[in-house]
């Protein structure tokens, strides 16, 4: 599980194409500091399984469903990407619960400052996920937690601090990137539970009658 605070930009090394997904290799220095092989790490919010962890650098497996949800596949060599560390037990949980699962990539349309060093982010999102999206509520976007300030349509808007500009990738998007999308999973949850009411049939005295009652 992680938090959405980004630790680490780290810088893409290498992107190699294989017969099904690909390897992503990551220079960094900050969370290779206890990364063993096998651990977890999120890459723009996506939750990986790091491989040949050094000092400098980790590598990667992308499938091709990772491929495919999120916008690791737009990586190049030089690229920036925003690194976390899952929250161990003695963390705190800063931003929100965030399991490293992209639902989907939104549409990256303007970032325009508001002064004092703070930007306006809006992104344009799908359909499908309108349904997790409140206004105030929390969302990961490319692995950083947000919070909504304006849902407009199938626009979502957030306010970016001068922090979190300076240390994500969030300031070096052009219009028409995709940017790396996970709902709130208790949104989730809940969405589910309530289609399954909606379906069930209401109760009426008929009802009560055919059965006895």
């Amino acid at each position: 599980m992680f938090t959405g605070i980004i630790e680490e930009l780290g810088a893409v090394a290498a992107v190699e194409s294989r017969a099904a997904g690909a390897r992503l290799k990551v220079r960094c220095a900050v969370v290779t500091g206890d990364l063993a092989e096998g651990a977890s790490i999120a890459v723009n919010g996506v939750c990986l399984t790091a491989v040949e962890a050094r000092r400098d650098s980790f590598s990667a497996d992308l499938a091709p469903e990772t491929l495919r949800r999120s916008n690791l596949g737009s990586l190049r060599a030089g690229s920036p990407v925003n690194l976390e560390r899952p929250l161990s037990p003695s963390g705190r949980l800063s931003g929100h619960i965030v399991q490293g699962h992209v639902d989907g990539t939104g549409e990256f349309l303007s970032l325009e400052e508001l002064g004092d060093e703070n930007w306006w982010l809006r992104i344009r999102v799908p359909a499908e996920l309108d349904a997790f999206l409140v206004y105030k509520g929390s969302i990961a976007i490319d692995g950083v937690s947000l919070t909504i300030a304006d849902l407009s349509g199938d626009v979502l808007a957030a306010t970016i601090i001068p922090h979190t500009f300076r240390h994500t990738t969030l300031g070096g998007y052009r219009p028409g990137a995709r940017l790396n999308l996970e709902c709130d999973i208790l949104a989730k949850h809940v969405e589910k539970l309530l289609r399954k009411l909606s379906l069930k049939e209401p109760l009426t005295v008929e009802k009560l009658r055919e059965n006895g009652y």
